[in-house]
């Protein structure tokens, strides 16, 4: 992991690089441009709000600003996760041509997936941020927590997303399982709903890392709490766990990469 580290930091010029060449492929020749990493988190959001209609209808309680805006908190890290993890899976076989030079550091790959679904959601928070005030989102000192919360979602997302390249790159089923897993993994994961509504199966819901940074996000921006420490912290460590394994487990198949390409 330490040599991981290095080589990163060595190549982080190239890694910038490959990430700019990534933003440059995925919006070249786009009509919309840049307007897609903002179109996305709008979707979920008002996907979310008209489950929330739905379920105030049936339940009698009406829906709240606030309701609005933990769903489209939530919105804008899904959408990230998904992305990231989509590209991150076929960044490899995407550059076949650069997986087989020797001496490349194919690490950089899903990394840059990562970066550049981190660049998209960069340029969507500013929109969130805008909005939130209309949902009756307020400033709070909680709201401490969010670089935390937001870097165990990074970690996260990082880990499967080099443990899944590696994988895609020997079995090329990989990245239809995970197209199928993200698709239905939002109705599993508290993106349209709180974790709450699971009752005292709440738990199950939190053992998904991306849950707990989910919920902990909503909990910091609006009801301007803490994050629940406890789940947090085995957010944070199952985080590190992945994102070291993802790499061991992709440097020790690295030698067979150009074989298998």
């Amino acid at each position: 992991m330490i040599e991981a580290i290095k080589e990163i930091a060595r190549n982080r010029e190239l890694l910038y690089m490959i990430t700019w060449r990534e933003i440059r492929i995925r919006y070249k020749q786009s009509v919309m441009g840049l307007l897609w990493a903002i179109l996305m988190p709008l979707i979920i959001t008002g996907a979310g709000i008209m489950v929330r209609i739905v379920a105030a209808k049936v339940s009698g309680n009406p829906i709240t600003s606030a309701d609005i805006g933990g769903i489209g908190i939530k919105a804008l890290p899904w959408a990230f996760f998904v992305s990231a993890l989509r590209f991150g899976t076929t960044s490899l076989t995407g550059n076949s041509n650069l997986v087989t030079k020797i001496k490349f550091p194919r690490l950089l790959f899903p990394l840059s997936s990562v970066l550049t679904s981190l660049f998209d959601m960069a340029i969507a928070f500013p929109v969130l941020v805008l909005l939130l005030p209309l949902s009756g989102v307020r400033f709070a000192a909680t709201m401490v927590w969010i670089p935390a919360l937001l870097v165990t979602l990074v970690m996260f997302t990082a880990g499967l997303s080099i443990l899944f390249a590696a994988a895609n790159l020997f079995f090329r089923d990989i990245k239809y399982i995970v197209e199928v897993i993200l698709t239905f993994a939002i109705f599993f994961t508290p993106v349209l709903y709180d974790a709450s509504l699971a009752g005292k199966w709440r738990w199950v819901l939190m053992l998904n890392p991306v849950a707990v940074v989910l919920d902990g996000l909503q909990a910091t921006i609006v009801r301007m709490r803490p994050p629940d420490v406890a789940w947090l912290a085995y957010s944070a460590v199952a985080a590190t766990l992945l994102l070291c394994g993802g790499v061991v487990f992709f440097r020790r198949l690295e030698p067979r990469f150009a074989e298998s390409i």
